[in-house]
C-alpha cells in the first residue's frame, strides 16, 4: 500500500545539541497538546475521505445501470435499472453518508468546545469543555478513522470492479484511510486512551458529565413521540453504558488484560453513543424545521439519514457489548494457538 506522494523526512540527531523546551519533566504533557490536536486533524482527514467517497459513489449509482429492480422495471426508458435501485448498494452510500454527517456533527461540536476551553469568560465551562473534549478526542480519532475505512470500502465496492483501478479514484480514498487508523497512536492506543486514562482514570466523572447532557436531551424530548425513535436508543444505551464501564471496571482491578481486551469495543460502544447524541439534535432540529413549514429537502434527507443510522449501524453496540464481556481469556490464553 505505502505512503504515495507524500513529503516523509528522516531527522538525524546524533551530534546534534538539544534545548530544553518548557519545563523539566514535563515535556511528554507538553507533547500530547501537539498530539491531541493531530488527533483531531486525523480524524477530520477520514471525515474528508468519507465524504468524498460517499460523493462519487453517489453519483456513479445514480448513472450506472445493471440489472432490473427486484421489485420491477424503474427506468422503463433504459435497458437496465440504475444501481442506486439496489438495497444493498443503498445500505453502502446510506453507511457512508451517516458516518459522513455524523463525524462532521462531531468535528464541529468538538470545535465549539475547544472555543470554549480557549475563551469562554467563565473558569468553570472552560474546565469542563477542556475535559469533555478530551474524552471524545480518541473517539474523533478512532471512531472517524475506523468508520472511514468501512465507508470508502464501502464506497469503493458500489463501483463493482471499476472501483479498484486507479483511474477512478476510489482505491485511494481507502488506501489513505487506512493509514488514519494507525497514525498519531494506533487505534488500540485511543482506545485504552479513553477506557483507561479518559473513563476509568478518574472513575468515570467525564463520562458522567458527558452523559448528564445526553439525559437533558432525552429529560426534553422524551414525551415527544416524534422523537422517540431517535431518544429511546440513546437513553436506553445510556444506561447500558454506565453498567458497562462499571463492569469493566471492576475487571480491570483484578486483572489489567481484561481493560486491554475489552477497550477497542468499548471504544466503538462509546462512540456509537457519541453519535447517536449527534443523531438526535440534528433529527430534532429538522423535524423543528419542517413543523415550521421549510420544505427545503435538506431537513427530510437529515431524518431519513438519522433513521438509517439508528436501524442499521446503532445496533452493531449489542454485539460490541457482548464480545467485551467476553473478556480476556478467550484472548489470553491461546499459548497453543499462537506457538
Amino acid at each position: 500500500m505505502g505512503i504515495h506522494g507524500n513529503a516523509t523526512a528522516q531527522i538525524v540527531l546524533e551530534g546534534a545539541t538539544g534545548s530544553l523546551v518548557g519545563q523539566p519533566n514535563k515535556g511528554l504533557a507538553a507533547m500530547f497538546v501537539m498530539m491531541n490536536a493531530a488527533r483531531l486533524g486525523v480524524g477530520n482527514q477520514s471525515l474528508g475521505l468519507t465524504e468524498v467517497a460517499f460523493q462519487n459513489a453517489l453519483a456513479y449509482a445514480k448513472d450506472r445501470i445493471q440489472m432490473r429492480s427486484l421489485s420491477g422495471v424503474k427506468a422503463k426508458d433504459k435497458e437496465a435499472d440504475p444501481i442506486i435501485v439496489h438495497p444493498d448498494v443503498r445500505k453502502m452510500l446510506m453507511t457512508a453518508r451517516a458516518y459522513a454527517e455524523g463525524g462532521r456533527a462531531l468535528a464541529i461540536y468538538c470545535t465549539l468546545l475547544l472555543d470554549k476551553e480557549h475563551h469562554h469568560p467563565d473558569d468553570k465551562v472552560r474546565r469542563d469543555a477542556g475535559e469533555i473534549v478530551a474524552l471524545l478526542t480518541p473517539i474523533v480519532k478512532a471512531f472517524l478513522t475506523d468508520n472511514g475505512h468501512i465507508a470508502t470500502n464501502a464506497c469503493l465496492q458500489v463501483f463493482g470492479g471499476h472501483g479498484f483501478i486507479k483511474e477512478w479514484g476510489m482505491e485511494q480514498f481507502a488506501r489513505d484511510n487506512r493509514i488514519n487508523m494507525i497514525y498519531e497512536g494506533t487505534n488500540t492506543i485511543q482506545s485504552l486512551d479513553l477506557l483507561g486514562r479518559k473513563v476509568l482514570g478518574n472513575n468515570g466523572a467525564t463520562l458522567k458529565k458527558f452523559g448528564k447532557l445526553v439525559g437533558q436531551l432525552v429529560e426534553e424530548e422524551g414525551v415527544n413521540e416524534k422523537m422517540s425513535e431517535f431518544i429511546t436508543p440513546i437513553a436506553v444505551l445510556g444506561d447500558q453504558l454506565t453498567k458497562f464501564t462499571t463492569e469493566i471496571g471492576f475487571k480491570g482491578f483484578q486483572n489489567p488484560d481484561e481493560v486491554g481486551a475489552a477497550a477497542v469495543d468499548y471504544l466503538r460502544v462509546a462512540g456509537h453513543f457519541v453519535f447517536g447524541y449527534m443523531f438526535a439534535l440534528m433529527a430534532r432540529t429538522a423535524l423543528r424545521e419542517i413543523v415550521a413549514g421549510n420544505t427545503d429537502p435538506f431537513y427530510e434527507a437529515k431524518l431519513q439519514t438519522a433513521r438509517f443510522y439508528f436501524a442499521k449501524l446503532f445496533p452493531e453496540t449489542a454485539t460490541l457489548m457482548r464480545t467485551a464481556r467476553a473478556g480476556a481469556a478467550p484472548l489470553m490464553n491461546t499459548d497453543a494457538a499462537l506457538a
